[in-house]
């Protein structure tokens, strides 16, 4: 049996400290991660915004201002998500495929738009530590790991110091109760090809139209 899996995510950054911190950390345990970034901080600070990719983490669209999405007009809307894809495709020669509305602020629109306009997956959480409210990292490290789940999606700001402390440790708990790590579009892929494994493995109806079997 394959071990479980969760996704690593880390919102805000780049930090011009704590970002390559984390970096260090992540390089040393071997695990990989996705990064859902500011767009202004990734103009600002190109160069974290490269090791982020060149030591192949995922980068991903965090918005470039950080506004909640649900309370802003759709040309802004447009701009804060088309600007960040355009700044981390210029830095490092990816585009992102996925996005993290700011705060969790998601309506039928703004999904809408972030899918339709953008092209780009919705992605949430499973896991919160709350580490914005900055409880130590002891308290985010024990958040995490009781909270984490197969197919997880851990949720952690790369702009708290706590949080860069709680790390080893929490990769270290995470790994001894026999997780492994992907980034958010492995752990999506991952998920869609058990799902078609599980469907292919379905007995399948008879072909014809004799009675209620072959009701689809």
């Amino acid at each position: 049996m394959s071990r479980p899996i969760v996704a690593l995510t880390f919102d805000d950054g780049p930090h011009p400290e704590l970002t390559p911190r984390l970096l260090d950390i992540l390089r040393q345990q071997g695990v990989r991660a996705t990064f859902y970034v500011i767009g202004r901080n990734v103009e600002t600070y190109p160069d974290i915004a490269r090791r982020i990719v060149a030591e192949g983490h995922e980068i991903a669209n965090h918005s470039w201002s950080h506004p909640a999405l649900t309370s802003i007009g759709a040309g802004r809307l447009n701009s804060e998500i088309a600007n960040t894809s355009q700044v981390i495709q210029r830095v490092t020669g990816r585009r992102p495929t996925n996005m993290r509305p700011p705060y969790g602020a998601i309506n039928d629109r703004v999904r809408a738009s972030i899918l339709r306009d953008h092209g780009l997956d919705v992605i949430m959480w499973s896991v919160d530590p709350l580490d914005w409210k900055r409880p130590g990292a002891e308290v985010v490290r024990r958040r995490l790991v009781e909270g984490a789940t197969p197919g997880g999606i851990l949720l952690a700001h790369d702009i708290h110091p706590g949080t860069i402390e709680a790390m080893p440790g929490t990769i270290q708990d995470l790994k001894a109760k026999g997780y492994g790590f992907a980034t958010v579009s492995q752990l999506l892929a991952l998920q869609e090809s058990k799902l078609a494994a599980s469907s292919a493995q379905k007995p399948q109806p008879p072909v014809g139209n004799e009675g209620p079997a072959s009701v689809q």
